[in-house]
């Protein structure tokens, strides 16, 4: 049994990892690994990608694995190809378990069976092996993964369910939630109410056609209220140009709304919650959300959440007096999101209540809470 009060040295792997990065996993990451920073354990994270010192500045727990040898942003084709040929894989193995005994590392997380170089998990002396399994990925992936991981766990229910549903043994599986990076606080019953009646509703996501950021576009052409939309581009999509060619589509639908504005280049982390919070609603148009990330980070300051009742988004938003926004049912469409947002807009005490109830639920995902979550599930 593993010592409980031996401070730990932590690495986690996520060859697509870059600080700012527009995607659930990544921040996800750096929330965890802030977490159990803050508990007195030490946490690096592994990345395929050079940073940039000037605009990031010099992170001593970041750590640059050099042999992945892949352009960025790609797919998974090109990342597999590119960590699995030519004896690639165990030149990776041999640099992963190298970086283990430089840093003395007790555990390492690997974010992903393809991005976060799961398939590849050197066996090491004294080094617990971890899955984080934010998505079931390809069996190509996920098989090779699961056989060296001494742990598996996901960020919610979902992702068990849909494992089951492949077939996949996860009875033993833990779940320890995103935490939220920042915590940035809420506004004020005045300020919520003064942006309950002008402010602008928001959207913030990653370039991804299960997003569903253009219908909800084309479906809000006739609102007559201010929408704002800052997309991004992450280090990994469907194919080369998915990413350029969905924002141009997104940005030719927004040409069409009343009164709305868009660009892409995203947040930096330590702006997004800032930003969500002086939004009147957050809108969650994904077909697809094995967290809700953004949902999470809108409620976290008071901002009221709508979203599609699919994956893990009515778990983490709620029903009834408890619920941090609306659940609407998929089958009303792109529609019923916009109808959902203006009904809550125009009731001022439900809308109070709903902001009130989003931030008390995002309590149990800060930081510190998650980390806990996470050291009883890998100890």
């Amino acid at each position: 049994m593993p010592d409980a009060s031996k401070a730990l040295t932590v690495a986690f792997v996520l060859a697509s990892y870059t600080s700012d990065a527009p995607a659930g996993m990544e921040r996800a990451t750096a929330a965890l690994a802030e977490g159990l920073r803050q508990l007195g354990h030490r946490a690096l994270i592994i990345t395929a990608i050079e940073p940039d010192p000037i605009e990031h500045g010099i992170d001593e727990d970041l750590v640059v694995l050099g042999s992945v040898g892949v352009t960025f942003p790609a797919d998974d084709g090109e990342l597999r190809e590119a960590i699995s040929t030519h004896g690639q894989d165990e030149i990776i193995a041999a640099d992963l378990g190298a970086l283990y005994r430089h840093h003395r590392v007790d555990t390492a997380v690997y974010v992903d069976a393809l991005w976060g170089l799961g398939r590849l998990a050197p066996a090491c002396p004294g080094v617990r092996t971890v899955l984080a399994m934010h998505v079931v990925g390809h069996d190509q992936d996920l098989v090779p993964a699961l056989e060296r991981a001494d742990v598996v766990f996901t960020p919610s229910t979902t992702v068990l369910g849909q494992a089951h549903d492949r077939s996949y043994d996860s009875t033993c599986w833990r779940v320890v939630p995103n935490a939220l990076l920042v915590d940035h606080g809420a506004p004020d019953a005045r300020q919520r109410e003064a942006l309950r009646q002008g402010g602008p509703v928001r959207v913030l996501a990653r370039l991804g056609p299960e997003k569903n950021v253009r219908a909800l576009l084309d479906a809000g052409r006739l609102v007559d209220r201010g929408i704002e939309v800052v997309l991004a581009q992450a280090g990994f999509e469907h194919a080369a140009g998915a990413q350029a060619a969905e924002y141009r589509r997104c940005a030719h639908s927004a040409a069409h709304l009343l009164m709305g504005s868009i660009r892409d280049g995203g947040l930096p982390w330590d702006q997004v919650q800032s930003w969500l919070a002086d939004a009147a609603v957050v809108i969650v148009p994904s077909l697809k959300e094995t967290f809700g990330l953004i949902a999470l980070e809108a409620m976290s300051t008071g901002t009221p959440v709508v979203a599609f009742d699919v994956d893990n988004l009515p778990a983490l938003i709620g029903t009834g007096e408890e619920a941090g926004g609306i659940v609407v049912p998929r089958a009303r469409g792109e529609f019923g999101l916009w109808d959902a947002a203006e009904v809550l807009l125009d009731d001022p005490v439900r809308y109070a209540a709903l902001s009130r109830a989003a931030y008390y639920r995002s309590r149990d995902y800060l930081p510190t809470t998650v980390a806990h979550d996470f050291l009883k599930a890998v100890r």
